[in-house]
C-alpha cells in the first residue's frame, strides 16, 4: 500500500472511531441521527480541487453517467464552489468513489477525494450550543415574538402594509429585474446593443414596455390549497396543525397555528381544526422529525366552491394492516357524521408519506370518502383537480395571469400554441379558443391524462397533448402545427426551466415569439439572459427579444408575484424596424 493510501485509511479509520465514540451517547449526541435510520451521511466523501466553473448538473453527469460512481446526494457551499461533500448509499460506493475520483483530472483539474465525517444534525447540534449564534439581528428578534407572530412574519410579512403599497413596491421589484436584464443583454449581446439602449431610453432604463402591475379583488383567504404540518406547539405543547415556524436545519420542529393568517380561507382554518382535534384525540402520535418517530405528519386541504378536499398525510411507522384499517375507518366515521362534520368534507383522502429512495415515485394517496376530486373553474372553463394535481393556488388571480399572457400572445385562429410544461392544462385550454391549435407537453404522464380529460370536459376539440420532457420532445411537437404563426407559453417551476429546453426554444426556427411566465423572476433570469445571449458553440439557433411585460400578483401580503415577458425572435424585429 501507498503512503498516500496508507495516511488516508488511517484517516478513516481516526473519523470512524469519532463518530463512533459519539454515536453511543443518544438523546444530546448530534450523531444518534446515523444508527437511529439510514443515513448516507454515514458514506459521505469531500471532493477538492474542482475547477473554477462548473454546474451543478454537469457535475452529477460526470459522477453518475460518466463514472457510474452512483452518488446519492451532492452538497456545495456556493456555486463553483472548489470542493463539494458528495453521499453516497453505502460503504463500497464510497470506497470506489474515492479511488476512481483520486487523481481523476476533469477540466484541466487534478481532483482529490477522502473520507468526510458525517454532519451533525442542526436540532441536537443547536440544542448543546454548538452552532455559532446568528448574527442576523432581524433573526434574533424573531425569536422574542410569539410563534403566531413568527408564523406571520414568515408566510405574509405584507400583511400589515397597505395593499397599493405592496403593489408599488412589487412593481419596483419588477423595474429592477427588468433594468438588470436590459445591461446583461446589452453587455452579452454587441449585435442587439444599439435597439437595447434604445429601448433603455424609451422605457426609463428597461429593455421593453411594461404595463402596470395587475391583481384582483379579493386579497384575503385567496389561498386555494395549503400543506399544513403536524407537530407540537412549543408554547402550549400540544400536538397542533399548522406551519413549521422554522426549518430542521436551523434547528427547529415547532409548529404554530394559522387561524390567524390573512391568505388561508376560513373553510381551511375550520379544517384544520377539527383535524387537529382529531390528532389530540388518537391514541397515534404526532411525528418527531428529530427521532423519525410518531405517526401524524401533513394535512393538506385543497378547496374549490362549495368543495373542500382533506388528504390526512401519516407515516405508518411499524403499523399493522389493521391498525391501518381501523385508523381510516375512525377518520371516514370522524369527517362524515362525528364532530369533524362541521368542516364540511367533500373529498376526505388517506395519504403516506416515507422517506423515498432517489427516483422513487411517492406512493398515490388513497381515496377514502366523498367526492374523488374537486373542480375549479378558470375563465369559464372547469378543471378537475386531483390530490396530487398542479393548480394556481388563487384562482381568481389566475384568471387575471392567463388573460394577460393571452393579451401578449396576440393569437389568431391561425396560430399555433405550444403549451410548455403544461401541467393539467390549465394555460393551453384557456387559449384555446383564441388559437386554431393546442400543443401541450409535460413530463408527468397524470398530468397529461387529466390534461386530455379537461379538454373533453369543456368541449375543446382543437387541443393535444404530449408526455416527455420538454427539451427532448419539444421538436417533434412542434413539427405536428397546423399554422404558420407558431408562439410558445412556458410557465415553469420556481427555478426556470432546464438549459437544454431553453436551446431547444432557440433550435425550432417555427416558434417566432415566446411567453415566459415566472413565479420567481429573480431564479429565471437566467433564461432570460439566455434567451437573448447570441449564437455561439454551446448556445445555439436565433435569439429572442423582450418586447413586453407585465406583472401580476397571486400571492396578496407575501413578497412574491408572476411576470410575464413576452419575447420575439430578433429578426422578426429587425423587420418590424426596417419598415
Amino acid at each position: 500500500m501507498s503512503v498516500e493510501k496508507d495516511c488516508q485509511h488511517l484517516v478513516e479509520e481516526i473519523v470512524k472511531v469519532e463518530t463512533k465514540a459519539v454515536v453511543e451517547n443518544s438523546e444530546e449526541n448530534p450523531y444518534a441521527y446515523l444508527e437511529r435510520d439510514f443515513s448516507s451521511e454515514n458514506f459521505k466523501i469531500e471532493i477538492k480541487n474542482l475547477p473554477k466553473y462548473y454546474g451543478i448538473s454537469e457535475f452529477k453527469k460526470l459522477l453518475n453517467q460518466k463514472l457510474n460512481l452512483n452518488s446519492n446526494k451532492i452538497k456545495t457551499p456556493r456555486r463553483n464552489s472548489p470542493y463539494a461533500f458528495v453521499c453516497f448509499r453505502n460503504e463500497e460506493d464510497r470506497d470506489n468513489a474515492i479511488e476512481v475520483l483520486s487523481k481523476f483530472k476533469w477540466k484541466g483539474n487534478e481532483l482529490k477525494a477522502a473520507f468526510a465525517k458525517p454532519s451533525a444534525d442542526p436540532l441536537v447540534a443547536k440544542r448543546k450550543g454548538a452552532l455559532e449564534e446568528c448574527s442576523d439581528r432581524k433573526k434574533a428578534k424573531t425569536d422574542d415574538l410569539s410563534v403566531e407572530e413568527r408564523i406571520k412574519l414568515s408566510t405574509t410579512p405584507l400583511a400589515d402594509v397597505d395593499y397599493q403599497k405592496q403593489l408599488e413596491s412589487k412593481q419596483e421589484q419588477v423595474k429592477s429585474i427588468l433594468t438588470k436584464l436590459a445591461n446583461d443583454l446589452s453587455h452579452q449581446n454587441l449585435e442587439i446593443k444599439s435597439y437595447i439602449e434604445a429601448q433603455k431610453k424609451k422605457y426609463d432604463g428597461l429593455p421593453c414596455e411594461l404595463m402596470q402591475i395587475k391583481h384582483c379583488d379579493q386579497i384575503d383567504g385567496y389561498r386555494n390549497k395549503c400543506e399544513f404540518s403536524v407537530g407540537v406547539n412549543p408554547e402550549t405543547n400540544l400536538p397542533t396543525v399548522g406551519f413549521r415556524i422554522g426549518a430542521y436545519v436551523n434547528g427547529t420542529t415547532g409548529v404554530a397555528p394559522v387561524d390567524h393568517l390573512r391568505h388561508i380561507p376560513e373553510s381551511m382554518k375550520l379544517a384544520v381544526r377539527v383535524s387537529q382535534d382529531f390528532i389530540r384525540s388518537s391514541n397515534l402520535e404526532v411525528f418527531n422529525a428529530e427521532f423519525q418517530t410518531g405517526h401524524f405528519k401533513q394535512i393538506t386541504a385543497r378547496v374549490a366552491p362549495d368543495q373542500l378536499m382533506v388528504i390526512i398525510g401519516i407515516h405508518p411507522q411499524n403499523l399493522d394492516t389493521a391498525r391501518i384499517d381501523e385508523l381510516k375507518n375512525n377518520l371516514i366515521k370522524y369527517f362524515s357524521e362525528g364532530p369533524g362534520k362541521e368542516a364540511r368534507v367533500t373529498s376526505l383522502f388517506y395519504e403516506e408519506i416515507v422517506k423515498k429512495s432517489p427516483g422513487e415515485e411517492p406512493t398515490p394517496a388513497t381515496h377514502l370518502w366523498g367526492d374523488t376530486h374537486i373542480y375549479e373553474t378558470i375563465m369559464g372553463l372547469k378543471f378537475r383537480v386531483s390530490p396530487e394535481a398542479f393548480f394556481q393556488i388563487n384562482t381568481k388571480a389566475a384568471e387575471v395571469l392567463y388573460q394577460s399572457a393571452i393579451d401578449l400572445a396576440e393569437p389568431t385562429q391561425h396560430s399555433s400554441m405550444l403549451d410548455v410544461c403544461c401541467g393539467t392544462g390549465t394555460i393551453g385550454l384557456c387559449f384555446a379558443k383564441y388559437c386554431g391549435q393546442i400543443l401541450g407537453l409535460e413530463i408527468v404522464p397524470q398530468a397529461i391524462v387529466d390534461a386530455k380529460e379537461n379538454a373533453i370536459a369543456n368541449n375543446i376539440t382543437n387541443s393535444e397533448f404530449f408526455t416527455g420532457k420538454a427539451e427532448d420532445i419539444l421538436g417533434s411537437v412542434c413539427y405536428n402545427s397546423k399554422h404558420e404563426d407558431v408562439f410558445a407559453v412556458v410557465d415553469p417551476p420556481r427555478a426556470g426551466l432546464h438549459q437544454k429546453a431553453i436551446h431547444q426554444l432557440r433550435k425550432i426556427k417555427k416558434i417566432n415569439r415566446l411567453i415566459y411566465i415566472s413565479c420567481n423572476p429573480k431564479l429565471a433570469t437566467k433564461n432570460f439572459v439566455d434567451l437573448g445571449r447570441p449564437e455561439s458553440k454551446y448556445m445555439h439557433g436565433d435569439f429572442y427579444v423582450p418586447v413586453k411585460a407585465v406583472a401580476v400578483d397571486l400571492f396578496p401580503h407575501t413578497q412574491h408575484y408572476e411576470l410575464v415577458i413576452s419575447f420575439k425572435r430578433w429578426d422578426l424585429i429587425k423587420k418590424e424596424l426596417e419598415n
